[in-house]
């Protein structure tokens, strides 16, 4: 989705109404941010929302990028939101083979999850098509690339193939280089 760099469009801050909607639909969409919220959007902060290009929406705090959208996708987390609270979103791991495409803008395949270095959640915390998922890099502690599931964990294992993440957001891309100050 940010292959290429990307320059910022309008600038404009946000109501204090639409700023609760948004805290209420990130805690409905990612239940165990619940804890965190009143650290991520202050009650008396202001949020810009920021237009990038291809109708998306970049909502930044004291020029920190906080959560994106693409038209009216779910709302999809900054890798810089997933760095600083790791714990609250569901993840996937990758193996190494896979790394370098992932952080050149590749789709992610099902391959690079279910081969030894992959790491897949267990049956009883199965993750289902359309769910927000980290990819974290197998020797690494840091998320690298945040996308949504084309394709459910229990599926992944059943065929061993097919896409399982077709484009997020990854390190390096045109939204991480995106300069906010």
């Amino acid at each position: 989705m940010f292959k290429k760099d990307i320059s910022p469009g309008a600038k404009t801050k946000l109501k204090s109404s639409i700023q609760r909607g948004l805290r209420t639909k990130l805690v409905e969409q990612y239940p165990l941010l619940a804890p965190y919220i009143d650290e991520i959007i202050p009650k008396k902060s202001q949020l810009d929302l920021l237009k990038l290009p291809d109708r998306v929406s970049l909502y930044v705090l004291d020029s920190n990028p906080l959560i994106f959208q693409h038209m009216d996708d779910p709302l999809l987390p900054h890798l810089k939101l997933v760095h600083q609270f790791p714990q609250a979103f569901h993840s996937i791991g990758i193996d190494r083979g896979a790394i370098r495409f992932v952080l050149s803008g590749a789709t992610l395949m099902v391959p690079g999850l279910t081969s030894k270095g992959g790491r897949l959640p267990a049956q009883d915390n199965e993750l289902k098509v359309g769910e927000v998922v980290t990819i974290l890099a197998e020797g690494k502690e840091e998320a690298c690339m945040v996308g949504v599931l084309k394709m459910g964990t229990e599926e992944m294992k059943e065929k061993g193939k097919g896409i399982a993440v077709d484009n997020g957001h990854y390190l390096g891309d045109g939204l991480w280089k995106l300069s906010l100050s």
